[in-house]
């Protein structure tokens, strides 16, 4: 992606006596980041420009840039520049946790992106998640989560294949996951176990959470069951560290 081109015309920039202009850059840099120009996640202008703009040799732009990344502002990627950090979203780990719930919690729009739904052989893990054989039917949904369009989770949710009838067309007609088990006769959900670990992203990740691949990912992996305490859902989730937080609540 090219630099943003510096304006011909730029707006004063009044120098103050006895600060040094790497702070007074700085400080400059930190209230447009908290006017919301740039937004969070996007790229700054590269050094380049921006010393032409503060007209500045790029170590005194440097420095303000070092200490922007200190407060944790901005994050810098060698090789691509640095960026705007993104918005952290408190995702609250309780009994009944919703993604759609979650996400508007923090005034944003919720929506998803079916990437799998199909019927699959349960692998070892995903058997052990939901107490059933290795190798037995489960039926697969994997989405991608957003909020106010941008990835906040790439998750791989997991049902018994005979948990109930209708469930996969359900599933397939656009229902999310609390409507389609109420489909079938759950109306009630909740969390029973969650083990959250980090781990560097898959290329595919990557990609589909628009993360660099130098930056872990949080691995959740969850359990539901019902109000008998059937489990009725094995979940695999990643999140992107810049984006996401999690929150345990009692």
């Amino acid at each position: 992606m090219p630099d943003p081109v510096a304006p011909d015309v730029l707006p004063p920039w009044p120098r103050q006596e006895g600060i040094a202009l790497w702070r007074q850059i700085a400080e400059r840099l930190r209230a447009e980041i908290a006017s919301g120009t740039p937004a969070p996640g996007a790229r700054l202008p590269s050094e380049v420009v921006l010393a032409h703009r503060f007209g500045v040799n790029r170590h005194t732009l440097r420095r303000a840039l070092e200490e922007l990344a200190r407060a944790g502002l901005i994050r810098i990627s060698q090789g691509r520049g640095s960026f705007v950090a993104d918005d952290v979203l408190e995702y609250a780990i309780g009994p009944r946790t919703r993604f759609s719930e979650w996400v508007r919690r923090h005034n944003r729009e919720p929506s998803g992106r079916v990437l799998r739904l199909e019927e699959v052989a349960a692998e070892a893990q995903v058997a052990r998640g939901l107490g059933i054989a290795p190798g037995a039917a489960v039926i697969l949904l994997e989405r991608l989560g957003l909020a106010d369009d941008r990835p906040v989770s790439l998750t791989a949710h997991y049902f018994p294949a005979g948990l109930g009838p209708g469930l996969m067309a359900t599933l397939r007609a656009g229902a999310g996951i609390s409507e389609a088990l109420a489909a079938i006769g759950i109306a009630d959900y909740r969390r029973a176990v969650t083990r959250v670990g980090a781990r560097m992203p898959t290329p595919e990740e990557a990609v589909l959470l628009r993360v660099p691949r130098s930056r872990p990912l949080l691995a959740a992996e969850n359990v539901n069951v019902d109000a008998a305490g059937r489990v009725v859902e094995f979940g695999l989730a990643r999140y992107p560290t810049p984006r996401v937080q999690l929150v345990f609540e009692p």
